[in-house]
């Protein structure tokens, strides 16, 4: 991972200023970080700020904190699986330095479990001599993969883990009012909700967001997750006790993109990284009905012989969101009884098939996303465990007609008197709330019936009577909103 990538993520530099400082460089000499201070992109502490927040790279098979049994049994896997020869294809495979990869590699010679197949070794080590496993490597990869399938990059220790999770504390981002502002631009808020949600945001706590179906709770959820700016990292997998637990997920975490080159081909790189973590944005993991009290535990793959970390463990030092709670499969006393300990203590613990538990930091967002109310829900006891409850209310009906406005607009359409009275009047006369959720869909419904009538985007009484009553279906459905359909 580059440093330069890291300080375009974390909004410090921009690519342009890492290219800026590049030509600088190679105009002046020295290290690009010197060019980037000298140019007053940024200053030497704050660049040095960045470094120290990433895990260092081992030098050492000691400093990975691993068995180093578990770490030449991994690269003789490599060897085993995936056909590799070299030092440096292992050490790609594995995140770890060539210095540490050949000690694994002349231990295993050692042992008799490689031999060389060309000498093209550099002072007598086995930099990038071809390898090739002998009978006795073969048989002790073959048990190997039986006790585990996994094969990948090394893990790390699990006291690394609880640490690094500590380190990179939700709480530790400071969301201000002018953010939060921003985030919610798009849309038209109760200056009053954001005030509320703002304190509940900084303090890394459970959040209770309930209210009317259709009236943002998701969305706001959502935007929650998103306006964190901070970079994190997240190992690929975790040694616990010689047992793997796979972290990283692409599907959940969002991996720092990589910024462009420099124009001169100068990278301002971090030599002393560990890539066995993972540089990304906060998580944002969200569940719905598909919930289940196991999908909270450790999933452990009979056949591959190692475990997949649960969702919420994913979403360590990002946000979870267990959105229209109380209609999953479990019961919600279940759901909220396997997070009484995690929710005041702050702490988790996973346990292993082999009945071992384990302890991890519990720091995380948890949003509790639903339309019940909370009496219906949790007792009283359980709703002092979560700080902040917000309410999502049914808009007002100036607000409404501004949403209402906003996205008409958006669309090319243009909202007059007469079809914001239609629309009200057919939610009054229905008994149905106002709701946030409706203008968005009304403005679909129409946008497909002038496309489908090839006519130009606009609001009609007929286009817009077809949007209602797709939006409220009655048991008298030749008579809709007191007009006969003919």
């Amino acid at each position: 991972m580059k440093i330069g990538n890291i300080l375009v993520a974390k909004g410090l530099a921009t690519a342009a200023d890492i290219n800026r400082a590049a030509e600088h460089q190679l105009a002046n000499g020295g290290r690009l970080g010197d060019s980037i201070v000298a140019l007053g992109i940024l200053t030497h502490e704050q660049i040095e700020k960045v470094l120290k927040e990433g895990p260092q790279a081992p030098t050492t098979i000691s400093d990975t904190g691993v068995d180093p049994a578990s770490l030449l049994e991994l690269a003789i896997k490599g060897m085993y699986s995936e056909n590799l020869e070299t030092n440096s294809q292992i050490a790609e495979a594995l995140k770890l330095s060539s210095n540490i990869v050949n000690l694994l590699l002349m231990d295993a010679k050692e042992r008799k479990f490689v031999e060389a197949l060309a000498t093209s070794s550099i002072g007598g080590s086995l930099a990038e001599q071809r390898l090739t496993l002998t009978r006795a490597g073969r048989d002790w990869a073959a048990d190997a993969m039986k006790r585990c399938q996994y094969f990948g990059p090394a893990p790390v220790s699990l006291k690394d883990y609880q640490e690094r999770i500590e380190n990179q504390r939700v709480s530790n981002e400071h969301v201000t009012r002018q953010q939060l502002d921003e985030a919610f631009s798009g849309l038209v808020m109760n200056d009053r909700f954001i005030s509320r949600l703002g304190p509940a945001v900084n303090s890394g706590n459970a959040i209770l967001i309930y209210g009317p179906a259709g009236n943002g709770k998701t969305t706001v959820a959502e935007i929650v997750g998103k306006i964190f700016q901070n970079v994190i990292y997240v190992p690929h997998c975790v040694d616990i006790d010689g047992e793997i637990m796979k972290v990283y997920d692409p599907t959940v975490h969002q991996k720092v993109a990589e910024a462009p080159e420099p124009t001169n081909g100068t990278g301002l790189r971090r030599a002393r990284a560990d890539l066995r973590w993972v540089a990304c944005y906060r998580p944002m993991v969200i569940t719905g009905g598909e919930l289940t009290i196991e999908m909270l535990d450790l999933k452990y793959n009979t056949v591959a012989k190692f475990y997949e970390a649960p969702l919420h463990i994913k979403a360590l030092n990002g946000t979870f969101l267990i959105d229209d709670f109380g209609r999953q499969r479990a019961k919600p006393e279940d759901i909220l009884n396997r997070w009484i300990v995690p929710l005041n203590s702050k702490v988790d613990y996973l346990t292993l098939h082999t009945g071992k538990s384990v302890r991890i930091p519990f720091d995380e967002i948890v949003i509790f996303s639903t339309n019940l109310h909370p009496d219906d829900l949790m007792d009283p006891a359980f709703q002092r465990r979560i700080a902040y409850k917000l309410e999502t209310l049914e808009p007002a009906q100036d607000i409404y007609r501004k949403v209402f406005e906003s996205m008409a607009r958006k669309a090319g359409l243009v909202l007059t008197e007469a079809t914001f009275n239609q629309v009200i009047l057919a939610i009054r006369s229905n008994n149905a709330p106002l709701a946030y959720f409706q203008p968005k869909f009304i403005v679909d419904q129409v946008l497909a019936s002038c496309k489908f009538e090839a006519t130009r985007p606009e609001f009609t009484y007929d286009n817009v009577l077809d949007a209602l009553t797709n939006l409220f279906v009655k048991k008298a459905s030749d008579n809709m909103f007191g007009v006969k359909r003919s």
